[in-house]
């Protein structure tokens, strides 16, 4: 078995398909599994690839069950003996001691791997996420904000975030010291290593405002000693990968065969404007549909050759339980598929996509296509009709208004 040079665990599935988009782009192979698979399985991809992911649903679990989902999937990958074990988290440090625990996360990592300080890693500048002196900013519509200032951080349904500073913030979460390295210190990548296995806490926030700081932090953990654990975003992926870029990035999407589907259970500002877009743009939009009775219509126009968007949030008796409605989704997609009526399908929401995923029965994921910027048209890998489906998983905060069009065009911003 050859040792992949990344594994990493994704706390929801467009994360960790934002961590595979970032070695990708970079020439990095990998695969993503949806679910832990077998020992042999791992094995295999570790053979094909440079980087092994896991795309799980830890971020909206609770202590135990994020012990019982997070443990496993992180003894998996480390006896694959990675030179790095990235828990990939979100950009926007969702987490709280209740649900997707990073304090936990950290506790976690430290007993598999060994107690050394754990690098962390929010920042991922071309996506407007930004750390300063420890101090998280994320953009919204163009305008960065302060954390815990952020329109839809500060609201965020399952995790508001009130605290800006990320090792206060984690610190609420776990009993280990947590310290931070100010950008204002960084010289160069071993130094930074040295001032990380000396920093005297068990783990330790980086700050990051650009490309150079990634690649310079990128760097400094390629020097660090194997297994080296590390948390963050998809920032810290990219990091890891512009360090040492390889082979051909992947191709530029081409238009859809035939009608988009896209499924909503995401509550964000942003969807809402892309799901009015769309509907300016001529798609059929309705509710997310309850029964065949009611999906009838969207099936109708699927079959017309009308592109389609069904949203949790469009119904008078909005249920956002996000077990029911991601069931209702998952339904609806796997219905439209086995009847041939689209190949190209949208999910909406970090938590959705995640549990729609795993519904449909898919097996793993891979890089199709990256249209533009941080967007990646993905190719499922299952049984059945699902198999080669096109795919396009989309966090809440994620694209223009017009992305929906755009992703069935195949045209660029």
């Amino acid at each position: 078995m050859s040792e992949p040079a990344v594994g990493f665990y994704g706390d929801d599935v467009t994360g960790s398909v934002d961590a595979l988009l970032q070695f990708t782009r970079r020439g990095w192979r990998g695969r993503l599994f949806t679910s832990l698979p077998s020992p042999s399985a791992l094995a295999d991809a570790a053979d094909d690839g440079d980087v092994v992911g896991i795309a799980g649903i830890a971020r909206s679990l609770g202590p135990a069950a994020l012990e019982a989902e997070v443990r496993p999937a992180l003894s998996a990958l480390a006896a694959l003996r990675p030179a790095v074990l990235q828990y990939k988290a979100c950009s926007t440090v969702d987490s709280s001691p209740e649900v997707g625990s990073l304090g936990r996360v950290l506790e976690i990592g430290r007993d598999l791997t060994g107690a050394r300080p754990v690098p962390l890693l929010f920042a991922q500048p071309d996506f407007g996420r930004y750390t300063v002196f420890g101090h998280h900013f994320a953009a919204d519509d163009g305008v960065v904000y302060r954390l815990d200032r952020q329109p839809t951080m500060s609201r965020h349904p399952s995790t508001p975030m009130s605290e800006s500073d990320i090792a206060r913030h984690l610190g609420a979460q776990t009993a280990l010291a947590l310290t931070g390295i100010p950008l204002t210190s960084y010289t160069d990548a071993a130094d930074l290593a040295r001032r990380i296995e000396a920093c005297g806490a068990d783990a330790v926030v980086l700050d990051a405002l650009d490309a150079h700081h990634l690649r310079l932090i990128g760097e400094a953990i390629g020097r660090l000693a194997p297994t080296a654990f590390v948390v963050g975003s998809g920032g810290l992926s990219a990091a890891i990968a512009d360090a040492a870029p390889r082979r051909p990035a992947p191709a530029a999407v081409a238009a859809a065969s035939g009608p988009v589907l896209v499924v909503s259970g995401s509550r964000s500002p942003r969807t809402r404007r892309q799901t009015a877009a769309a509907a300016d743009a001529g798609w059929f939009v309705a509710p997310l549909p309850r029964d065949d009775r009611e999906a009838a219509p969207a099936r109708d126009a699927l079959r017309a050759g009308r592109s389609v968007v069904l949203a949790s949030d469009l119904g008078p008796d909005d249920d956002g339980a996000l077990d029911g409605l991601t069931r209702r989704a998952a339904r609806i997609v796997r219905t439209a598929v086995a009847a041939g009526e689209t190949r190209r399908v949208i999910v909406c929401g970090g938590d959705s996509s995640s549990r729609v995923v795993r519904l449909l029965g898919i097996r793993a994921l891979s890089i199709a296509a990256n249209p533009w910027g941080n967007v990646a048209l993905l190719r499922a890998h299952a049984d059945g009709p699902l198999d080669g489906v096109e795919l396009l998983l989309k966090g809440g905060q994620v694209g223009d208004d017009d992305l929906f069009e755009r992703v069935r065009t195949g045209g660029a911003p």
